[in-house]
């Protein structure tokens, strides 16, 4: 591992070769909307909100999946992203069937924050109105489709924390879809060990627990970087001494 030296937005900053322009960045406390990426899960630049520019290029990439080099010279807020992210948005909202106002994480949405950040009142793009499926089948969780934005965090962590592999994505464009093993009800899903990690780091209401009220579900992710750290580390001990 080695030491370079890069620059973000005009200031100079020191970095390992082997992390990337975003996590880079937040250590140094300069914003990048994110809305696929979540510390503790591998990083897949589904979102593409977190594109900057690399001078020398005209293409935007990805920081979530965007090692730094020696020398490299980024900005993360120009014009021309701030457009893209904006857009990025509109299209999200106007894709799936987005009700703030009725929704259980309503005030408390990642896709929402992300939409009053940038001063979204309306889209510019038609509604969809997509007829997409919910499903209710199991005791504890709901799975809404209508307000999936496909960042798969559901998926990574059931795979790569949970080890369960129930979630995964079917179909294609603008027909793909969360589905549950073979595309079956997720209550009658025979890997599904109804932990409840995929409702906790889905970032809007599309999966959500039974008996929350409209506004009243608030998510919380810090339990994947304890998780995470605590198997890295191997800090987890059994009662009998043994790991």
């Amino acid at each position: 591992m080695a030491i370079l030296t890069l620059t973000i937005d005009g200031e100079q900053l020191s970095a390992n070769d082997d992390e990337t322009l975003l996590e880079i960045a937040r250590q140094h406390d300069i914003a990048i909307p994110t809305l696929c990426h979540l510390e503790g899960l591998s990083d897949v630049g589904s979102c593409r909100l977190c594109l900057v520019e690399i001078e020398g290029s005209q293409k935007l990439f990805p920081a979530c999946t965007t090692r730094a080099q020696e020398g490299m010279v980024v900005r993360t807020k120009t014009e021309r992203l701030q457009r893209n992210r904006r857009m990025i948005i509109e299209l999200l909202a106007s894709e799936g069937n987005h009700q703030c106002a009725v929704c259980v994480v309503n005030n408390h949405c990642e896709l929402q924050n992300l939409a009053y950040e940038v001063g979204l009142t309306h889209t510019r793009y038609p509604y969809l109105y997509p007829k997409k499926r919910l499903d209710a089948s199991h005791p504890d969780f709901i799975i809404d489709r209508n307000r999936c934005v496909l960042c798969t965090r559901c998926v990574r962590v059931c795979h790569e924390v949970e080890g369960a592999h129930v979630w995964d994505i079917a179909q294609r464009g603008i027909h793909c879809e969360i589905i549950s093993d073979m595309d079956q009800p997720w209550g009658t899903s025979p890997s599904c060990t109804s932990c409840g990690k995929c409702v906790l780091v889905c970032p809007t209401g599309a999966l959500i627990a039974k008996g929350e009220n409209v506004a009243e579900m608030e998510k919380k992710t810090d339990f994947l970087k304890y998780i995470v750290t605590a198997r890295v580390k191997r800090e987890w001990i059994n009662t009998d001494g043994e790991e």
